[in-house]
């Protein structure tokens, strides 16, 4: 275990190296920092740090830098969840009011994420797998073609085609509809498939295939890999740290477009506390750079998917996390009152 005030010294070195951009000596602890020991002192707690992972020298006559074990550490033990400002959490709130249905919701959330932490934001779409029916619309096109609209908790709309394999009345359509709201509205996905089973017993035998096949539609619509949507934004701003990178930025943006992969760096969504990874944490090689911190979202307590940024390991960790967590926080109260 490290002494308090070796973990002071690591603080330190973090906080200004991420402020500075310029490995940090021993001199410039002291001075910046009410320490209370000399240099001399500050030298030795250095040379412990680096013997045991957590900083180390990027070249001869340098400062020190963190490593990835460092900056672990540092958003273990000692760097707490910056807060936003009243006048932070108002610009949030009035940016994400005006949003006019949930694809709007989720390309303002890039967009502000992007803004607060000068990262690359990420936005996944809410799971269907976790969301509950609030309503199925039936839509006569012709007489045997109807639309399928199927409206969920969180604002998600999926909308289906469907050729009948006989003409369908606009009566029969609307005891279908109704039968079917009766039975799933306000109910999880993952229950849907249980509650139909046997609704088309309930019709007359001309529409049992018509009714069937709707079901069937349905079904498909809940079980489609739905939950591999999301956004991301502000890649741009990964131009501003390319000294951050050392070899080339290449990698990460090659990472970045592979949607697999930045669904599995946000992690898995029945873990919505805040989860931040932290260079060679990150599975993906092209990441190994970069540290990523994500928190799910959603309403009535329970995460429906997760957001978050990327970014260098030199990042803001406080600042980062308390504004992730503060939008996370407001989407949330988004999906519950839409």
């Amino acid at each position: 275990m490290l002494s308090e005030r070796r973990l002071q010294v690591l603080r330190a070195i973090v906080q200004d190296y991420v402020g500075t951009e310029e490995p940090v000596g021993s001199k410039a602890l002291t001075e910046r920092h009410s320490l209370g020991v000399s240099p001399a002192t500050v030298r030795n707690d250095m040379a412990a740090l680096e013997d045991e992972g957590y900083i180390a020298q990027p070249h001869t006559s340098a400062g020190r830098i963190p490593t990835d074990k460092g900056y672990r550490l540092f958003v273990d033990k000692l760097a707490g969840v910056k807060p936003m400002t009243a006048p932070e959490r108002r610009a949030i709130q009035n940016f994400l009011d005006g949003a006019v249905d949930l694809d709007d919701v989720v390309a303002r959330t890039v967009r502000l994420l992007a803004q607060l932490t000068r990262q690359v934001a990420v936005v996944q779409y809410p799971s269907l797998t976790r969301s509950t029916v609030r309503h199925v619309e039936l839509l006569s096109l012709a007489p045997a073609r109807v639309m399928l609209v199927l409206i969920t908790d969180t604002g998600r709309v999926e909308q289906r085609m469907i050729d009948c394999p006989a003409p369908f009345g606009e009566t029969s359509l609307a005891d279908l509809r109704a039968r079917l709201n009766s039975r799933v509205a306000g109910r999880r996905f993952t229950d849907v498939p249980q509650l139909v089973e046997d609704l088309a017993d309930g019709f007359d035998p001309e529409d049992r295939g018509t009714v069937s096949t709707v079901l069937s539609t349905l079904l498909e619509t809940l079980v489609e890999e739905n939950e591999e949507r999301l956004m991301i934004g502000g890649t741009a701003n990964l131009t501003r740290f390319g000294h951050d990178f050392p070899l080339t930025i290449r990698p990460v943006l090659e990472a970045l477009e592979e949607q697999v992969v930045l669904l599995k760096l946000l992690g898995e969504t029945q873990d919505p506390g805040m989860t931040v990874r932290i260079g060679h944490e990150n599975a993906y090689e092209g990441l190994n750079s970069t540290s990523v911190v994500s928190v799910g979202y959603g309403s009535g307590g329970e995460a429906v998917a997760k957001l978050g940024v990327v970014g260098p390991t030199r990042m803001d960790y406080p600042g980062t996390m308390g504004a992730v967590r503060a939008v996370a926080r407001y989407v949330g109260q988004i999906l519950a009152e839409s």
